[in-house]
This record gives C-alpha cells, sequence and structure tokens, in this order.
C-alpha cells in the first residue's frame, strides 16, 4: 500500500491508484469532466489539475499515479488558478444557452462553471457553431456547439458498448464529435451516452423539451424487461413516466441500463392502453364497471370449473408478472383445483418439470462472471436476450476470461472469443457430449482449467423442442470440467415463477387440447406463446377467454369476451426474482391509468367471490410474506435435473432460428415508438446458407412465403455463409408471429 496526503489527509492506496481515486477514497472531490470509474483515461478535459508538492506544475488528478509520500493540495492558490483557467477555456466556445438547454439544473458544466469558474469571461470574439447530428431516434444531438470534447461517449461505445459508433473527427478548434458518416449510433446500450455527456450536447430524443430536471419526481424502482432486474430512477410529472435512469447497483446493473429498459416508458400511454373493463355482448364491445366485470369472470369461471370440469380451465400468466401476482393466481388455481397454469410460454419440452431439484437460475451471481476463467454459452442470442449481462461478458473478456459460444448462429458480440460454433440445434446435444468426452483439449479444456467457470443455457436452447438432451448434455459437461450449470431466464421474474412452482401444466399442450376457458395475465396470445397462430386458434375454440391486460389489441379483441385492465409495473407495487436469485421489491412510482387496478387487488378480489381462503391480503408486503421466504430463497435455486433424457430431433430438418427479436419481448417494449423506430426493431430478412438456398430452389430469390404450423408469411431472403445448413435465421416480431414455435421446423416456397 502507498501513503498519500490530500488536503492534509493521509490515505492508503494500492499500487498503481490514481490521484482522483485515492481522494475519492476519503470523500474528496476534485472537479472533472473526462473521468468516469468504468472508462480509460483520457485526461484531455484538464479539468482535475491538482497541485503536487515538488511537481513544476498543476498535474491531473485523472492521470498521475500516487507515488509513496506523495503530498497533494486541490483546492490552493496554483491548483484553483490552474481550474479557474480551464474552465475559462472551456466557455470560450460553449454557447451559455442555458435558459433553453435540457441539460440545465443537472449540467455538470453549469454546476462547475459556478463553483470553479471565473466571475466574467475575457473572451469577446465570435464564438463557433457546430451543426447538430443525427445518431437515431434515441439520443439527440442536435447542439453539438455545446460539446466541450470529452470523448466520454466515444470511449463508451468503444470500450463497453464494444464496437466504436462516435468518434472525433478534424483536429484543435475544429473538433467535432459525430457518428460516423451515413449512420447512426445502433448499439442496444446507446442511451448510456446520454448520462455520460456532462453537457446537453447529448441528449434523450423522446424526452427532448418535455420537462425541466427541478419539476420531476424521482423514485426507485427494478426493470421489468428482462432477468438482470437493472435498477432504476424513475421520474414523474402530473402522474405520467417522463424519464428512466440507471440506479446504481454494482452487483446488478453497475452504472449502466439496456435502452429496453430507459426507453420501454414510451408504450405505458400508447394509444392502445385498456383504460376501462370492457365486455363483449352480441359481438359488440362495452365498457362496465369493475363490479359487473368481477362477477361475470366469477360466473365464468364457475360455470365451466364446476362439476370436477376444472381440467377444463386454463391459466397463462406471463412470467415479467410480479412474485405477489403469479402467487395470488396459483392460489386461485389450486382452490379451484386448477391444474393448467403455465408461465413458460415458449418453452416446448416439457420433460424435464419433474426432474429439477430447485428453481432455474443463472447458477452463481452476476458479479461471478466478472472474474470467471472461462464461460460456455449455449443456444443464446446474447446481445437481444441480455444487452447488459453481455457487456458484463465483454469486458471480463478483455480481462482474459476464456468465453465460447455455441449457438445456431455466429452473433456478432464485439469481444474476444476462444471458441465460437455454428451448429445446427439438432446437433447441439451431440456437441456437447463430445466435449465432454475431449476434457483436455479445447472449449472442454479451458472449463477444466479454470478454477470458477461457468455453462449457461440461452433462450433458443430453452425453447429447443429438444430442452431436455440439450440440458441433461450441458449439465454433464459442467459436473465432467467441474463448471457451474447455469440458465439465462427469458423473462423478468422466470425464476420467481420457478420458486412459486406456477407451471403445473404445458403450453404445449393447452394448445394441442384447448380448454374451454382461459384467463390470459399479461399475455398476448399472438407473440407471447410458442407458434402464435395455433395458440390463437386454440383460444377461439374456449366458451370464454378472459384477458387481464394493460394494453387491447386486435387478437385479444377478437379472441376474448372480456378485457380488465390491469396496471403495468409503474403502477403497481411487487417483486420480482432476477438470474441470480436476487429478491427486488418496489412501489408503483405514478398513479395507475383510467380504471386500471393492480392485478394483485383483482386476483384478491376474486379469491373472495369464489369463496376460497387466503385472501384477505391489503399490502404486497403481506403477501410476498406468504409467497416466498427471502432467508430460504437460496436454498431453493438447484438447477440439478435428475434422469437421462433421450434425444427426440435427430434429423436435421430445416429449422428456425433466431430468438425473439430485442425490442419485441413484451407488451410494453412492443409499443414504445422510439425504440420500435430502431434499426433493430425493423422486419427481419430470412438469413439462409446461400447452399441450403440453392438446394430449396431459392438461389436469388428476393423473397419467399414462410409456413409453420398451418400458417403461411411472406419474407425476404439473404444469403448468410457464416450459418450452417438447413437454417433460417427469422428472429421473432410481430410480423412473422403467427408462424409457429422459434426452433422448429419451417418450410420456405418460392412465393
Amino acid at each position: 500500500m502507498l501513503q498519500i496526503q490530500i488536503d492534509g489527509k493521509e490515505v492508503s492506496v494500492e499500487q498503481g491508484a490514481t490521484v482522483i481515486e485515492a481522494a475519492q477514497k476519503i470523500g474528496t472531490y476534485i472537479p472533472h469532466f473526462c473521468y468516469h470509474k468504468k472508462l480509460s483515461i483520457a485526461a484531455n478535459c484538464r479539468m482535475c489539475l491538482v497541485e503536487v508538492e515538488k511537481a513544476p506544475k498543476p498535474l491531473p488528478a485523472c492521470a498521475t499515479p500516487v507515488t509513496d509520500g506523495m503530498v497533494v493540495h486541490t483546492h490552493s492558490a496554483k491548483a484553483r488558478q490552474a481550474q479557474e483557467g480551464v474552465m475559462e477555456f472551456l466557455l470560450i466556445n460553449h454557447p451559455l444557452d442555458c435558459p433553453v438547454c435540457d441539460q440545465g439544473g443537472e449540467c455538470q458544466l453549469q454546476d462547475l462553471a459556478m463553483g470553479y469558474g471565473k466571475t466574467a469571461s475575457r473572451y469577446t470574439e465570435a464564438k463557433r457553431a457546430v451543426p447538430g447530428k443525427d445518431m437515431g431516434p434515441l439520443v439527440g444531438a442536435e447542439e453539438m456547439s455545446r460539446c466541450i470534447h470529452c470523448t466520454r461517449c466515444v470511449r463508451f461505445t468503444e470500450e463497453v458498448a464494444g464496437m466504436q459508433e462516435i468518434a472525433m473527427s478534424y483536429r484543435g478548434e475544429f473538433s467535432e464529435i459525430m457518428p460516423f458518416v451515413g449512420k447512426v449510433v445502433e448499439t442496444e446500450l446507446s442511451g448510456n451516452v446520454i448520462d455520460l455527456c456532462p453537457v446537453g450536447a447529448l441528449t434523450s430524443k423522446p424526452f427532448r423539451f418535455n420537462a425541466r430536471s427541478w419539476e420531476l419526481s424521482r423514485r426507485k424502482s427494478v426493470s421489468a424487461h428482462d432477468a438482470l432486474g437493472s435498477n432504476l430512477i424513475v421520474q414523474t410529472k402530473d402522474h405520467t413516466v417522463r424519464r428512466v435512469l440507471p440506479l446504481e447497483n454494482e452487483a446488478v446493473n453497475e452504472c449502466w441500463i439496456a435502452d429496453r429498459d430507459r426507453f420501454a416508458y414510451e408504450g405505458l400511454y400508447h394509444e392502445s392502453r385498456l383504460k376501462n373493463p370492457k365486455i363483449k355482448q352480441g359481438g359488440e364491445w362495452m365498457d362496465v364497471d369493475w363490479k359487473t366485470a368481477l362477477e361475470y369472470v366469477r360466473n365464468g369461471i364457475e360455470c365451466i370449473a364446476k362439476d370436477g370440469n376444472q381440467d377444463q380451465v386454463g391459466i397463462w400468466a406471463n412470467p415479467m408478472n410480479t412474485v405477489e401476482e403469479l402467487f395470488l393466481a396459483k392460489k386461485l388455481a389450486d382452490g379451484l383445483g386448477i391444474k393448467n397454469t403455465a408461465s413458460r410460454l415458449r418453452q416446448q419440452d416439457g420433460r424435464l418439470a419433474g426432474s429439477l431439484k430447485g428453481a432455474q437460475w443463472l447458477g452463481g451471481a452476476i458479479a461471478d462472471l466478472n472474474d470467471a476463467g472461462a464461460v460456455l454459452v449455449v443456444g443464446a442470442n446474447l446481445r437481444k436476450e441480455q444487452p447488459l449481462l453481455t457487456a458484463r461478458l465483454r469486458r471480463a473478456a478483455g480481462n482474459g476470461t476464456q468465453i465460447s459460444i455455441l449457438a445456431a448462429n455466429k452473433e456478432q458480440l464485439f469481444m474476444p472469443l476462444a471458441a465460437q460454433e455454428s451448429v445446427h440445434p439438432a446437433q447441439w446435444a451431440g456437441r456437447l457430449k463430445s466435449l465432454t468426452a475431449d476434457l483436455e483439449n479445447g472449449i472442454a479444456g479451458s472449463l477444466k482449467a479454470a478454477e470458477k467457470a461457468f455453462v449457461l443455457l440461452g433462450a433458443d436452447a430453452q425453447n429447443h423442442p429438444d430442452y431436455a438432451a440439450v440440458y441433461a448434455a450441458a449439465q454433464e459437461l459442467a459436473d465432467a470440467a467441474g463448471a457451474k450449470l447455469g440458465i439465462l431466464p427469458q423473462a423478468a421474474n422466470s425464476v420467481g415463477a420457478d420458486l412459486l412452482r406456477f407451471d403445473s401444466g404445458s403450453i404445449a399442450e393447452m394448445v394441442a387440447q384447448p380448454r374451454q376457458a382461459v384467463l390470459l395475465l399479461n399475455v398476448e396470445p399472438e407473440i407471447d406463446v410458442a407458434g402464435g397462430a395455433a395458440a390463437v386458434s386454440a383460444l377461439k375454440q374456449a366458451k370464454s377467454v378472459m384477458a387481464f391486460t394493460p394494453f387491447e389489441s386486435d387478437t385479444l379483441l377478437e379472441v376474448c369476451d372480456i378485457l380488465l385492465p390491469i396496471a403495468p409495473f409503474t403502477e403497481t407495487s411487487g417483486s420480482l426474482v432476477n438470474m441470480e436469485g436476487r429478491l427486488q421489491s418496489f412501489h408503483g412510482v405514478v398513479q395507475g391509468c383510467g380504471d386500471s387496478r393492480p392485478l394483485w387487488k383483482i386476483l384478491r378480489v376474486l379469491g373472495n367471490l369464489l369463496e376460497i381462503d387466503g385472501f384477505d391480503y391489503d399490502n404486497t408486503e403481506a403477501i410476498l410474506q406468504d409467497a416466498l421466504d427471502g432467508a430460504r430463497l437460496p436454498e431453493k435455486l438447484d438447477n440439478r435435473a435428475g434422469g437421462s433424457f433421450a434425444a427426440v430431433q435427430t434429423v436435421a430438418k430445416l429449422t428456425r432460428v433466431g430468438g425473439v427479436g430485442i425490442y419485441h419481448t413484451d407488451p410494453i417494449v412492443r409499443r414504445s415508438a422510439p425504440l420500435q423506430e430502431t434499426s433493430h426493431a425493423q422486419i427481419p430478412a430470412a438469413r439462409i446458407h446461400p447452399q441450403t438456398l440453392a438446394d430449396l430452389g431459392l438461389a436469388g430469390a428476393g423473397e419467399a412465403v414462410a409456413k409453420q404450423n398451418g400458417a403461411a408469411v411472406r419474407v425476404s431472403l439473404e444469403a448468410d455463409d457464416t450459418l450452417p445448413q438447413n437454417v433460417v435465421h427469422l428472429p421473432l416480431h410481430p410480423a412473422n408471429a403467427a408462424l409457429g414455435g422459434l426452433m422448429n421446423a419451417i418450410v420456405l416456397e418460392r412465393a
């Protein structure tokens, strides 16, 4: 350890620490712009100049390593003079348009100019003007004259997002920050450059001119859009969500959030938002009050579930629903003797269900991936499924972690990989077994040699029609190599649903053998369920379909006889269990929209109307207490499965892969206009190996008709020789949602 004195205070720091890090350790603030603890050191703003005894001139605290016995003064006359001089230079060309700047009130430049600047400028020449830039639908760069060239945004896209999409061009006073010519910023983490920008140069395009920072209330929350469970600060005004920012939690999301978490709020107030209960009578929809609606649901359930007919009622629940909502839904089902409850809506192979020892989870802490020696990811579209977890893996790979990928396509991950194999899904189980047989070399060798190693199964593996065989082979490999087996859950509360043992039925069985009554809990069946067209067809055969939903849709209006408006996660309290088994509770941040109600309250009233015991809850804290014992929760996390499972899919048929589009994962995200304007949300082409196209007689064809499960959709074609043969890469999108399940056989015919 090295000893350093800062403003008279002694502090011990490790070899290699910088002066600014030492100052932070004792709570001494040194002004800075370009420095950020998660980015490389640029030392180009010079705002952090400090006086170091025996040094001939002030030194930048962010780039000056500590030496033993160093004496630093951060507020001496010499340091203050240097800081004032730097601030004067920074303001020479700054437009000083604070009254109209979106950053006003939370601007680092504004704050530091007040604290460390001079009272007047000696600069009287004309200021330079820089034209605005187009960085896409999420990041606004209309006022680039404000830029002070700290290069935080440049370093972020290169170091955290993995591919440099912003750069500084020209030199000296002509320097400009801009995206590459003809391009926009497309990383799925782009919104973080808005937080990083210390001035008003990069702003949130959807939030632009929406509100002033001092008008906003700030509330803590948790993201319900993926299994990471990112911590959020939700900013509100007039009982509406106006902006979402990251709440720092080093163990979960560090200081970042994905664009899906940041901009999904724009979907909350979509025109399709359901504001009143509705009942269909004579083919016409009419608004009703809550008493009438709940009586209708009670009668509907009782009429079908009576006389031992409970098997004819099914409950389909979205795994983004809270622990409390799923617990009450399960309790309602148990009270009525209903055995058909499902939250794994895209899973096709249910053979594992009875053999698992506990809830499926990551297999360790999220932070364990930082220093893992080796990680093998099987069947995942990492950047789409887990954008922030991918950034953590990217940093680990840069620090020496051996990361290997086994999937149906070669995803561009912008990180150094030990291996990346593109293999037909029918061969995944066999490939994993071959790795187990050769433990000393290649991928298996890196797993065995590592002190801490993971084998992780992604969404494509979980939705595989032969998931049990893939799982058993992955478990065998993990055991043989001394690695941990982990799951990358598909939704915000997939682990919570597992802990509650919510799934007592199979969604595939309920689609194949339609039930007479179905309760949809925050589910849009045409896209949330494997094989959208088949799911909708099954619902059309039911006598009653009751949807508890925040939004109405054409499909729900067609197949349902009642719609009940429920509150999304921003308007209700509840809890979610993330991929590492971390239980996180949150409160509603705004009042309910229209006459919507929290789902837990609706289920509580239904339980009482149906005269089931144990529905006397006043708040979500009391429900959670009955639902999960937080102290014993870790005991219930166990990925081990007993038994062996023979492979059922052996022929390498033409198979659809690609997972769910990053901005089509849940009802709120699908309605966020800015997210839907990004390149990630556009209708995808079907990508196929050129030889497979030739074998199908589609070489040179621009379009084809894709057929699955009795549904047909016209798709555009692209040749891609990085894919294995007999694979069609076609991510789930509303335009192709009618097709069958992901990871299933698909037919392509000439259009």
